[in-house]
């Protein structure tokens, strides 16, 4: 019975072992319970030994057995509690194994120096068993000095552990490994000394460590038990977690090249879930800047553990790109050699299309306004500025020659009064583009109505505007932002179009605004990106966004051009009264 405990238990722990990375632990008690499990089966045979030669020989191979059970016991508790004094486990070690000296000639003599006879002692139950008699080896105290000198070490360590608050396991295992060294000892060395007239019984003391560890793996696997549920229940919730930030995981064993992904990861990767997967495909998506800086990243960078993050481009299969962020730890072995990559990847080619597009609005802005400066600059120089200095030569002629007759005088007064009225409305126009102080000051219909019929004028060019239901003040935002799109709109219209006239229409209701600007000029095809990317056409886009609008361009060639616009008049950052 107990040899089979003994081996089952070592076995189970082999087991543990096999499964587990730093299974050494495991291995060490299974040592342990095997070495017992020959002791145990020593025992029985000294038992019935019926001459000395053969209690001789299972007298030896018991002392290695019971030295191997004491020394693997010792290094079961150094590694399992990471606790003790060292020194005293190799000084018990070295005080058994140098007695053992004595069992390696050819009659082994570290109990017996020499055998006189095979006693045979009868139980209370009527079985038999047989117990040597003969001289005794002083010696053999050396090898149970060693054995209570283990006994201390684990003591120690015990004690070590408890203070350190592992109180249980202290307490459990190595109370029972103290008091199995200590009675299993004390018992086979007073056989030994002849004072006790019995087998040896270690294999019995024994069962209290079988219990101890029985209880300790009983309680790692409710443990486990309640782990797996938990680990379980964090798994729902961080794969809910992933499936809504649309995350793929990833791993990849650098040992076996295998990788191992999520189903989203794969939808990343533009692959299915049976298609075989290695870094040698995967790295063939990356272009080779790229690949070579995520190489780096894993394998050339120093330290135990690395992080790293990258955005780069993938060529998919069907030959699209698609921009993934790529973030993950790179876990080293204790040379510093990669063995293990994990990290998580997402598609950001929605993030670098927009700033792609942030940064080509960026520059086309920069330009316009160098081009508003230098058509500003055009109109104050060559129109303004030759216009007034004109002006100032023509008075200094006047000043210098007057006119003798008075109505001449007149005439030319008047002349250069409407010179001057000119130049006033010239700069009118300049500061009205730059900004409409009537919008401010009479609101979006008579300051829309007012540059229709300016543009128009100055221009020869029919504007037909029709306002119903506007309110007179609106928010500030949504009346400039229509005020530009018109202004946009009417601009296009009279550079693009070819036609002779244009329809302005605001209207209005009690949730929004509208605006209509439409023309029968040639129009032009909106599904070119030459014309999406025109800097009028985001403008306004960009304008109605802001306020929460909408805005549609329909238009074909040779069809016209109708520009639409709704903006809300309850603005979702303004409270609305009741």
């Amino acid at each position: 019975m107990l040899i089979s405990a003994c081996i089952t238990m070592g076995l189970i722990h082999i087991g543990i072992g096999v499964r587990q990375k730093r299974g050494t632990v495991n291995y060490m008690f299974a040592i342990t319970a095997f070495s017992f499990a020959a002791f145990s089966a020593l025992e029985l045979a000294m038992m019935q030994a019926r001459n000395t030669s053969q209690f001789l020989e299972l007298q030896r191979w018991a002392d290695f057995a019971g030295a191997a059970g004491a020394l693997s016991l010792a290094s079961f508790v150094w590694m399992f509690f990471a606790a003790g004094r060292k020194w005293l486990a190799l000084l018990g070690s070295a005080l058994v194994c140098l007695p053992l000296v004595f069992d390696l000639t050819p009659v082994p003599k570290l109990i017996f120096l020499e055998i006189t006879g095979i006693r045979m002692v009868e139980t209370f139950g009527g079985a038999s068993f047989a117990i040597a008699e003969g001289t005794r080896n002083p010696w053999v105290a050396v090898y149970y000095l060693g054995v209570f000198t283990i006994a201390l070490f684990v003591a120690d360590a015990s004690v070590t552990l408890w203070r350190r608050g592992a109180r249980r396991r202290a307490g459990l295992v190595g109370g029972t490994i103290t008091t199995f060294i200590l009675t299993a000892g004390l018992q086979a060395a007073l056989v030994d000394a002849g004072v006790l007239p019995t087998p040896y019984l270690v294999s019995l003391f024994y069962l209290i460590i079988l219990a101890a560890m029985g209880l300790e793996l009983s309680r790692e696997v409710m443990q486990a038990a309640q782990l797996t549920a938990e680990l379980r229940e964090s798994e729902l919730r961080l794969n809910l977690a992933v499936d809504a930030a649309q995350l793929g995981l990833w791993g990849w064993n650098i040992e076996n090249d295998e990788i191992w992904t999520t189903a989203q990861c794969r939808s990343l990767l533009g692959i299915t879930t049976t298609e075989p997967l290695d870094s040698g495909n995967f790295f063939s998506m990356v272009d080779a800047e790229d690949r070579a800086f995520m190489q780096q990243d894993i394998i050339e960078l120093p330290g135990a553990d690395t992080q790293f993050e990258r955005e780069c481009p993938l060529q998919l299969a069907d030959g699209t790109i698609r921009w993934i962020a790529v973030e993950g730890r790179v876990e080293r072995d204790r040379t510093g050699q990669p063995v293990e990559v994990r990290g998580v990847m997402l598609d950001v080619s929605r993030r670098k299309e927009a700033e792609l597009a942030a940064l080509q609005l960026s520059g086309q802005l920069i330009n316009a306004q160098e081009l508003e400066r230098s058509r500003l600059a055009f109109e104050l120089h060559d129109d303004l500025n030759q216009r007034l200095a004109l002006l100032a030569v023509e008075l200094e002629m006047f000043g210098n020659k007057p006119p003798a007759v008075g109505s001449a005088i007149t005439g030319r007064m008047q002349a250069f009064s409407a010179q001057v009225k000119k130049l006033s409305s010239a700069v009118h126009r300049l500061a009205h583009e730059l900004h409409p102080a009537k919008l401010e000051q009479l609101g979006l219909v008579p300051a829309v109505r007012g540059f229709c019929r300016e543009l128009g004028a100055a221009h020869e060019f029919d504007i037909k505007f029709e306002s119903r239901d506007v309110p007179r003040r609106l928010p500030e935002d949504i009346a400039l932002c229509l005020y530009r799109v018109i202004q946009e709109g009417l601009q296009n219209v009279l550079k693009h179009s070819g036609a002779k006239a244009a329809e302005v229409e605001l209207t209005a209701n009690e949730k929004e605004v509208c605006l209509i600007v439409s023309d029968r000029g040639r129009g032009f095809d909106a599904s070119r990106t030459i014309y999406r990317s025109s800097l009028g056409l985001i403008s306004m886009r960009e304008r109605v966004r802001l306020v929460h609008g909408r805005l549609s361009i329909q238009s074909r060639s040779g069809a016209g051009t109708r520009i639409e616009v709704q903006v809300p008049l309850a603005q979702p950052n303004q409270s609305t009264s009741p």
